[in-house]
């Protein structure tokens, strides 16, 4: 089989005006940038609304989630465009919605995330490589406003606060330089970036600032890439974008954007990444490509406002939710489909049989390891141990009422034998579940018909959507259901920074938000080394923050990082360019 990179560049694609009539857009309503993507003007909404009020009905929404991920992938999207092709191949009006990759992974461990085989997004190098430079807007609007801190206490503090009243007109905000909560961001997995000094000097001089401790999250990360996934519009972007809390005064009041004078710079300098990009499968299916991917330390899911358009575009709307149930898809119901007021229709559980042997307990696979040849062999003590997780993942989306089908997201080497008992012990269980063997990698759309078929059907059930928590709850209730109602966990700690922390923020009008826990996506618990289906654990929460202007808390637990590191042998090593200046290595 040819590499991916190979089968998309042997597709015969159609000019992105073309794409964008056949997704139901208007000439006025999208500006192409280059042959094969452009980007989708929000002015479309207006009418697209109006239409709506006058029929009512909308295009169903299909989540794509999984298994606890494992470092062999487990295709999640791959059957997001396949399932997109599937419902093409079956006459089905169909849009697909997914995040835009960030450099790091794609220099890192994971590679690429346009999919696979013929079932991929292409072009595949525009999409893995910058696209149309959303992410390095919200780069470049984040480091503006850590810019706008740092310049702001250097001449606030150099000859006094009275005196900077004076001498420029504005009110001295006494920023606190040991509470500044917002650190730099760059879209790129650099440990060495996590704890940095900011503001160092020669012997004598002041002139680089105030010196501080700092440091830098991944871009993914950054609360203005959750605002770009949550917000409505370019209005309610630059509301939220001023609502950000970026450090505090010497009183302990929190200073925002909107105080800094920042925000709409900030604003302005995100005004086209507000706009969806919109691209094709290998089949000719439109994709919208919006937000940034990170569930693990982000909320993981592609916007509110590409779904939006889609929904209004098209019969069905398929996108993905990072990581397994426990993540991006608890993301998704708790936090997005609370705010858009839209939930899912139907979630799609992807699974494979080495991910199910993976999560047994029984392999130690680490990443950027060879796959042991044992795990292509039939192990019926193995897949049962997996199947837990699987079945757990089930249990999971149930908790939110939603219809559900299991994509057993097909591999060459696996065995016929297992395969068919992996699907007669998934149509044993009590749950109203469905379940198809998916070969999108292989077939393209012609090998998710019978997914797609059973996404249909389960689009016809009644869906009893309900989250596990209202915002009007108390910040520590709304904790304690994503943990132990969500995760199934025995207990919630919170340290003594995360204890005060949650006081300040109830104190400061904060606790009516939504909450985002950050942990590992190597486990339904917080402990990567928990495989399965764990029980009786605990989720230990060391620190909150605060995301006002993307309404959510943030808790960091256990040990994850909100910036990646890079392994011993990155992707880019295979990365470079050939004699005629074509790219090479990408996966």
């Amino acid at each position: 089989m040819l590499s991916d990179i190979n089968i998309c560049r042997s597709a015969n694609l159609a000019p992105i005006s073309d794409i964008a009539i056949r997704a139901g857009l208007q000439k006025d309503e999208f500006h192409s940038q280059g042959q094969y993507k452009a980007k989708v003007s929000l002015n479309c909404l207006k009418r697209l609304n109006d239409q709506s009020a006058t029929n009512a009905k909308e295009g169903q929404l299909i989540v794509v989630t999984a298994i606890t991920p494992t470092p062999l992938g487990e295709g999640k999207t791959v059957t997001t465009i396949g399932l997109a092709q599937g419902l093409a191949q079956l006459e089905r009006s169909v849009i697909a919605c997914i995040r835009q990759p960030s450099m790091g992974p794609v220099f890192g461990v994971k590679g690429g995330a346009a999919g696979g085989g013929y079932s991929q997004v292409a072009p595949m190098e525009e999409l893995n490589l910058h696209l149309t430079g959303d992410i390095h807007a919200v780069t470049a609007a984040h480091n503006l406003a850590a810019a706008a801190i740092d310049a702001r206490i250097f001449h606030e503090q150099r000859n006094g606060y009275d005196d900077f009243e004076l001498r420029s007109g504005l009110t001295a905000l006494r920023i606190d330089s040991k509470r500044v909560i917002w650190k730099r961001v760059m879209d790129h997995n650099d440990r060495a970036l996590r704890m940095v000094t900011v503001g160092q000097n020669e012997m004598g001089k002041t002139i680089n600032g105030y010196e501080r401790e700092d440091g830098f999250d991944i871009s993914a990360a950054s609360e203005l890439m959750a605002i770009l996934a949550l917000a409505s519009d370019l209005k309610d972007l630059r509301v939220r974008i001023g609502r950000i809390v970026v450090a505090y005064n010497l009183d302990g009041q929190p200073i925002t954007t909107e105080d800094l004078q920042v925000a709409g710079a900030m604003a302005v300098s995100m005004r086209d990444a507000i706009e969806p990009t919109l691209m094709q499968t290998l089949e000719g299916v439109p994709t919208l490509i919006h937000a940034g991917p990170f569930a693990n330390i982000a909320h993981g899911n592609s916007s509110i406002i590409a779904d939006n358009i889609a929904t209004k575009l098209a019969e069905f709307t398929v996108t993905e939710g990072g990581f397994g149930s426990d993540m991006g898809f608890e993301k998704a119901c708790n936090i997005k489909a609370q705010i858009a007021g839209k939930a899912p229709d139907c979630a799609v559980i992807v699974a494979t049989l080495r991910g199910l042997k993976a999560n047994s307990g029984l392999y130690d696979i680490k990443p950027g390891q060879a796959i042991p040849d044992s795990l292509f062999s039939d192990d019926l003590a193995a897949l049962e141990a997996g199947f837990d997780n699987l079945k757990w993942h089930i249990n999971n989306v149930s908790k939110y009422g939603v219809p559900a089908v299991v994509a057993i997201n097909r591999f060459p080497q696996d065995s016929e034998q297992e395969l068919a008992t992996l699907k007669s012990m998934i149509e044993s269980l009590p749950n109203n579940v469905e379940v198809a063997i998916s070969e999108g990698f292989a077939k393209g759309g012609k090998g998710t018909l019978e997914l797609a078929q059973k996404v249909i059907k389960q689009c016809q059930e009644p869906a009893q959507f309900k989250p596990l928590y209202r915002f009007e709850q108390t910040t520590e209730e709304k904790l304690m259901a994503v943990a132990e109602v969500g995760y199934g966990a025995s207990s919630v700690t919170l340290s003594y920074q995360a204890r005060h922390q949650l006081e300040e923020y109830q104190k400061q009008g904060f606790d009516q938000l939504a909450v985002c826990l950050a942990k590992t996506p190597s486990s339904i618990s917080a402990d990567a080394n928990l495989k399965g289906a764990p029980t009786h654990f605990n989720v230990p929460i060391r620190e909150l923050k605060l995301c006002a202007g993307a309404g959510f808390i943030y808790a960091l637990c256990g040990n994850v990082m909100t910036m990646p590191g890079l392994p011993e042998k990155p992707a880019f090593m295979n990365l470079d360019l050939d004699e005629d200046g074509n790219i090479i290595g990408l996966s």
